[in-house]
C-alpha cells in the first residue's frame, strides 16, 4: 500500500471508523434512555455523560485528527482553551438565568 492512493485510503478508513464509532456511541446513549437499561435515572445520566465524553474523544481523534502525542500539544492546548472559554460562557449564562428566575419568583 505504498502507492499514490495509500494516504487517501488511510484517511477514508479513519473517517469510516470514526463515523461508525460515533453512530454506535449515539445509538447506545439513545438506547440507554429510551429502553431504560438502568433502573436509576442517576445511573442513566452518568452513562450518557460518559458516552458523550468518549464521543468527544472519538471526534478529536478521527475527524479533527488530533492525537494526544507530544507533537500535537499545541492543538490540544488550543482545544482545551476553547473548551474553557465555552464552559465559562455557558456557566455564566446559567448563573444569570437562575438569578433572573429567582428574582421573578
Amino acid at each position: 500500500m505504498s502507492g499514490p492512493n495509500a494516504g487517501k485510503r488511510h484517511e477514508i478508513t479513519t473517517y469510516v471508523i470514526g463515523y461508525v464509532a460515533a453512530l454506535v456511541l449515539t445509538g447506545a446513549a439513545f438506547g440507554a434512555v429510551h429502553w431504560h437499561w438502568f433502573a436509576d435515572t442517576t445511573t442513566t445520566l452518568a452513562v450518557v455523560f460518559g458516552l458523550a465524553l468518549v464521543q468527544i474523544i472519538v471526534h478529536f481523534r478521527f475527524f479533527l485528527h488530533i492525537s494526544f502525542s507530544r507533537s500535537a500539544r499545541d492543538d490540544l492546548q488550543l482545544i482545551l482553551f476553547s473548551t474553557l472559554i465555552v464552559a465559562l460562557m455557558v456557566g455564566g449564562t446559567i448563573v444569570i438565568l437562575l438569578n433572573l428566575r429567582a428574582r421573578m419568583m
